[in-house]
């Protein structure tokens, strides 16, 4: 599990970017209430992941 742990240098720029976005927008619909569904930000967060997990391990 260690191999797949992400630090902030393993995101490009635009990342760093779409996830603040994404954590700004979960952060104002939580505001909204604990019923609203995040699932929708939640899979898109998780997208941005996978894709900076898979480049880390490519270059291994």
């Amino acid at each position: 599990m260690a191999a797949t742990d992400l630090n902030s240098s393993d995101y490009t720029t635009s990342e760093k970017a779409r996830l603040t976005w994404l954590i700004a927008r979960m952060a104002k619909r939580g505001v909204a209430g604990d019923a609203v569904d995040l699932s929708d930000l939640q899979r898109k967060f998780d997208r941005i992941q996978n894709q900076a997990r898979q480049r880390k391990q490519g270059r291994k």
